[in-house]
């Protein structure tokens, strides 16, 4: 199945429980920890959990196969203080002890989806994932192959076409750079450069020894654009060729911006646009056989994979 079948079928794939029936939701308070390929998905649901290990309630543990080892290890410090754990595997079956795990998402970069749901879910917030399954659903109407001219994350594709943006973002939103990095390096083949941690101080300066290294430049604001982000416009449109807002989606049925449906949904369109990217790179959309590679050699090295 290409890319673009496995994003169009993407929004309502979510197969995991919904915490709404008789057994109910786990103990609160939760702890989130995201290992490996999960880390994206545990920190897009930061703000529905303590991130790292809770000292009571529930801890929700995520993790990828090259990072069981370490996830024993989280595992059993909670179980020692009398945590209950619920443990959420990514990847293939074969990898893991399914008789450890709560749920097991797939693996590769669309693996977040489904992991961000469970966690939104078990925490008691089912109408933020309902809010994100609309958002995603007119995205996928808007973003599918078969639309003509008017496909947002194609136009995107083809403005990034050739060029390593910059990537910005409001205070506390930083987890958009980090998705749209990855997103626009493991599926679109395309380096991006983060401008995360008081961009001001580095905008004002970058390209002051040498102004022909902002010729054919372009930068992202992911999100929205308040009083700083304004800022760094008008300071880059001095700067480079072009600066443009790429905002939370907006859907008629589910009219959020930002939080987590917000964030879900401009991860959802950054994987459109790294596919149309990879696709006019002329790359394949596939994680790159070094990838392949390297996940191959962390995965043998676990304890007990030889079993496998």
């Amino acid at each position: 199945m290409s890319l673009y079948e496995q994003l169009s079928r993407l929004p309502g794939s979510y197969q995991g429980p919904d915490f709404q029936g008789s057994s109910g939701l786990p103990a609160a308070p939760y702890g989130l920890l995201g290992l490996g390929e999960t880390s994206l998905a545990a920190r897009i649901c930061e703000d529905f959990a303590q991130t790292g290990l809770t000292r009571s309630g529930t801890q929700l543990l995520l993790s990828s196969p090259e990072t069981l080892a370490a996830a024993d290890d989280f595992a059993a410090l909670a179980e020692v203080g009398g945590i209950e754990v619920l443990r959420i595997g990514a990847g293939e079956g074969r990898r893991f002890d399914l008789d450890t795990l709560a749920y097991l998402a797939p693996g590769g970069v669309l693996g977040t989806y489904h992991l961000a749901q469970y966690v939104a879910y078990a925490t008691g917030h089912a109408e933020e994932a309902r809010q994100a399954e609309a958002l995603i659903s007119e995205l996928r109407d808007r973003c599918a192959p078969e639309v003509g001219d008017s496909n947002p994350a194609r136009a995107l594709a083809w403005s990034l076409w050739g060029r390593a943006p910059l990537l910005l973002a409001p205070a506390g939103e930083g987890v958009l750079i980090e998705a749209w990095q990855g997103l626009l390096a493991r599926v679109g083949k395309v380096l991006s450069i983060p401008v995360e941690h008081e961009p001001l101080y580095s905008l004002t300066g970058a390209f002051e020894a040498h102004h022909e290294r902002g010729d054919g430049r372009l930068a992202l604001i992911l999100g929205e654009e308040d009083a700083e982000m304004a800022l760094c416009r008008e300071i880059l449109e001095t700067r480079i060729d072009e600066v443009a807002l790429v905002g939370y989606p907006l859907g008629a049925t589910a009219p959020v911006s930002g939080g987590y449906a917000g964030t879900l949904a401009l991860w959802y369109f950054g994987a459109w646009v790294a596919a149309y990217l990879a696709e006019r790179e002329g790359a394949s959309p596939d994680d790159s056989p070094a990838l392949v590679q390297v996940l191959a050699t962390l995965v043998s090295s676990v304890p007990g994979d030889e079993l496998n």
